[in-house]
């Protein structure tokens, strides 16, 4: 089986492979046409976030018998359109959920202490002990929506603390021994943190708006370490400046290029994101929740896993 590596990854997905007996050939600069021209002659491809495929990327692809995508979404792709032609696919959540969950952590445990704040004052010569006193985590009630691979992990975590951990998804019976699954509306009605570990999807695209946010009881917490485009930015911002929402951590922006490789698709900044930056109570990270040097080797390593699993 002929095998075209898209985006570069660790390289023992490349050497595994060829131990498996797959030809693999790896191209990281055509453009989108020309790799079209190209697939037919290829089983399989492996890429990241390089560019979107759609159906007629997957119409060109005649041969093809699998994607892998190195990362744990699979928004990039024509699913439907894919499985419609047999085409299997596969991803690596498994692979960077323990790095999403102590990145989530790491955010959170970081606004309730300032450090952000305090460390900048600090560079400065400044010596605010009172303006930075914190919060502590204990005694929370910490909502997570989405409970798979990411939620479980950040749940999983959160075990240390004397916390209260409820859970909400689509699917029935997720919930484990570290969170207890409830409705949406109880959540809302309990929690002080809210962390998102869903995919990005028509449901939950613009999923956290002014109406959203106005649903919780309390003022609270927000962590974004799953899909920017789940967060509407100008109604988060309005909450930060009302105080509804008291802080937030994002690792995704609603801004970044599918690619999650740039920010914005034009020289242009946003108002709304002008805020966020000069924030003392937001936290921002480039997308690198799942980015760890052990992630890359447990996502590509993933991959390789499943590909031995179906097809050798």
């Amino acid at each position: 089986m002929k095998v075209l590596h898209l985006d570069s990854n660790h390289p023992l997905l490349l050497n595994q492979l060829n131990d498996l007996g797959f030809t693999n050939h790896t191209d990281y600069t055509s453009s989108k046409a020309e790799i079209e021209a190209k697939i037919a002659d290829y089983d399989g491809f492996i890429i990241r976030s390089r560019f979107s495929i759609d159906q007629h990327f997957l119409d060109a692809a005649k041969n093809l018998k699998f994607i892998g995508r190195v990362g744990a979404g699979l928004e990039n792709i024509d699913c439907d359109y894919a499985k419609e032609k047999g085409i299997h696919l596969i991803s690596a959540p498994e692979g960077n959920r323990n790095a999403v969950g102590e990145h989530a952590l790491g955010m959170l445990l970081s606004l309730f202490n300032k450090l952000n704040k305090a460390d900048n004052e600090v560079r400065q010569g400044k010596w605010l002990r009172e303006d930075n006193r914190g919060l502590e985590l204990d005694g929370k009630t910490v909502g997570l929506i989405g409970y798979g691979n990411m939620g479980k992990a950040f749940a999983k975590k959160l075990r240390g603390f004397d916390v209260e951990v409820l859970c909400h998804d689509l699917k029935d019976n997720v919930e484990d021994a570290n969170a207890k699954q409830v409705p949406l509306e109880v959540l809302q009605d309990k929690a002080d943190v809210l962390s998102l570990h869903t995919p990005q999807t028509e449901l939950t695209i613009n999923m956290v708006d002014s109406e959203f946010i106005n649903g919780f009881q309390k003022p609270f917490w927000l962590i974004n370490t799953a899909r920017g485009k789940s967060v509407v930015t100008k109604d988060l911002v309005s909450a930060l400046q009302s105080g509804k929402i008291l802080g937030a951590g994002l690792d995704v922006l609603e801004y970044e290029k599918s690619s999650f490789e740039n920010l914005f698709t034009s020289d242009n900044m946003p108002v709304a994101f002008q805020y966020l930056i000069e924030a003392e109570n937001v936290l921002l990270t480039p997308h690198v929740a799942g980015w760890t040097i052990e992630s890359n080797i447990k996502l590509s390593q993933t991959i390789v896993d499943k590909i031995k699993a179906k097809f050798c």
